[in-house]
């Protein structure tokens, strides 16, 4: 008895190769198969969209962290006692570990897609991936607690981002949900005998797709607003001058301040062994002077324990230059890198007199001595007698702590904590001083009505700038003056009608989009199960010549019920029909 079995014929396909290959190293064209992937390539295919998910939430937190790099790297350098762009590094394996993983979850739906409908691959990683998978996924876990530790209140950033993001993530996130509806389609179409996992994979998708289409209900974004009301474009304050530019608290640095716009200028405020009020932000001398070459055994002291003389001994600018903090060093002409390599450590009356001539403002951050410094009962004394000598009225210049107040007279203070509008009104202050993750929409809007003024820090991002401009905010503090000049208007502003009309109309299309992919995809597998095996075959057969066919004999099953085959067995191919078959010739008896 001779059993007959169809040739199967495989049309050659470049790209299925090559996403196999790069894929699971699957070079060679195996043959047809129906099963399933396995239970392990499953979860490792469930391990690659964690790694995608988690990158991508990491990237876009490091995307919008820019804003806080320069308060990073000082956080870093309070650790390590080393100042360096710690991004750097960061921001590369980010990228790269980015870049691999979806490239590699981009490859599943194509070969998903040819597995299904045509080559029956399976979805098998290749151990190389899965190593690199892994090592990505680990990486990533470990930077996110790294951060945790260090930086841990910049998590914050991530909620006030999503004032101006939310719109925009919402309509990728919408794009990608739908388009994910062709997999779904495909998965719930092909396995009709598996009722419950049809139901579970559609009842999760259809929570997916109802959370993603009313998630706006829950947005808080300034700048869905009526033009109309949008308020005046917020000052900005120099914060420790231009930094980016030219050493910070430097006399250079102020004034490349002033002149890309900044309105005022904030400092930090040390006050000397001998009572003179100098410009510092650091507890030492190390990272921002020559300490370690003037006063080798003195480059850990507290700055405030050394003399005005000896302070002004130092040199404050060459540090940036050597250092490139900011990766702007090359952008200055000989002149200024001169310049900026002979500048000394400034004083606060230097400082106050420059505010006086540019007639603007000053903010200042007062560090009060530790006990064992001389100064430490007179600090405020001496900050008053500079601010008395520079010649500037007492109502332009605005410090904190609010302390002493019943030692102030004439100085406007501010409070750099979130307070109540009844606590404002106790201390007898009108400002206030807040980090941007403390100053929500709804607070500006209530110190506004109440005649607080708000100002916000750090603000170096266009997108931070604007929707703080659409709260209201009368003045930011900024480490960019720079960038910020460069935003004349709010980088988007939208009325609520004009929003609401985009959010409705995106849903409705995606239901449609939605539904007609379900549609497709039933009609598509109704057409594919009219046809069985040998008329697909035939039919590629008949589309091609033999040159451009490859065919693969599989192997002929025989059985004998009576005698074993003899020696004269003769294999026939007919490819007319695609069949092979064998005839039993004369044995000799």
């Amino acid at each position: 008895m001779v059993k007959h079995q169809p040739l199967q014929v495989y049309e050659k396909q470049v790209f299925v190769s090559f996403v196999t290959g790069i894929y699971g190293c699957r070079w060679k064209r195996y043959q047809r198969s129906q099963d399933d992937s396995s239970r392990w390539e499953c979860t490792w295919f469930v391990i690659l969209c964690s790694s995608f998910l988690l990158l991508l939430f990491w990237a876009y937190f490091w995307l919008v962290a820019q804003n806080d790099f320069n308060e990073f790297n000082w956080l870093v350098y309070n650790r390590s006692g080393e100042w360096r762009d710690e991004t750097i590094p960061i921001l590369a394996s980010t990228t790269v570990g980015f870049s691999y993983i979806t490239f590699l979850l981009v490859m599943v739906p194509a070969l998903d897609h040819f597995s299904i409908y045509s080559l029956g691959q399976q979805l098998n990683l290749y151990w190389v991936h899965k190593i690199g998978v892994l090592a990505t996924l680990l990486t990533t876990i470990s930077g996110v607690i790294s951060v945790d530790d260090v930086w841990g209140d910049e998590w914050d950033i991530l909620l006030v981002s999503l004032q101006s993001t939310a719109p925009f993530l919402h309509i990728g996130a919408l794009v990608t949900v739908t388009a994910i509806s062709w997999l779904v389609a495909g998965y719930v179409v092909r396995r009709e005998r598996s009722t419950g996992q049809n139901v579970m994979m559609l009842l999760i998708y259809m929570v997916i797709l109802l959370v993603v289409y009313l998630v706006p209900l829950t947005f808080t974004c300034p700048c869905i607003m009526d033009r109309h009301s949008l308020g005046a474009r917020p000052d900005i304050i120099g914060r420790r001058g231009a930094p980016m530019l030219a050493p910070e608290n430097t006399m250079v640095s102020f004034n490349r301040a002033l002149q890309y716009g900044a309105s005022s200028l904030e400092a930090d405020v040390t006050i000397s062994v001998d009572g003179f009020p100098f410009l510092m932000r650091d507890r030492t001398l190390k990272r921002t002077t020559d300490v370690h070459k003037v006063f080798p055994g003195r480059r850990y002291d507290d700055a405030s324990f050394f003399n005005w003389t000896e302070i002004r001994s130092l040199n404050a600018g060459q540090w940036f230059l050597e250092s490139d903090p900011y990766w702007t060093v090359e952008t200055l002409t000989a002149r200024e890198r001169s310049r900026i390599g002979n500048q000394t450590v400034c004083s606060l009356v230097e400082m106050l007199r420059l505010v006086v001539r540019a007639n603007g403002s000053a903010l200042l951050n007062v560090r009060r001595p530790p006990p064992e410094h001389p100064r430490h009962r007179s600090w405020f004394m001496d900050t008053l007698w500079a601010v008395q000598k520079a010649g500037i009225s007492q109502t332009r210049v605005t410090w904190t702590p609010d302390t002493d107040r019943g030692r102030v007279r004439g100085l406007q203070q501010t409070a750099n904590e979130k307070l109540s509008v009844e606590e404002i009104r106790q201390r007898g202050i009108t400002s206030l001083t807040l980090h941007y993750s403390k100053a929500s929409h709804k607070d500006i809007q209530e110190y506004l009505a109440n005649n607080v003024s708000v100002t916000v820090y750090p603000v170096n991002e266009p997108w931070l700038y604007s929707i703080l401009w659409c709260s209201g905010v009368p003045s930011v503090s900024s480490d960019a003056p720079q960038v910020l000049r460069k935003v004349p208007y709010p980088i988007w502003l939208m009325s609520q009608n004009a929003y609401n009309f985009i959010w409705i109309t995106s849903d409705l299309v995606s239901i449609a989009v939605v539904i007609g992919t379900f549609c497709f995809q039933k009609w598509r597998m109704r057409g594919m199960q009219t046809y069985n095996p040998e008329q697909i075959m035939l039919s590629a057969v008949a589309r091609r010549s033999s040159r451009d066919v490859n065919i693969m004999k599989e192997k002929l099953i025989f059985s004998d019920l009576n005698n074993g085959l003899g020696s004269t067995e003769e294999l026939c191919l007919y490819p007319e029909n695609g069949y092979a078959t064998y005839s039993h010739g004369d044995l000799g008896h």
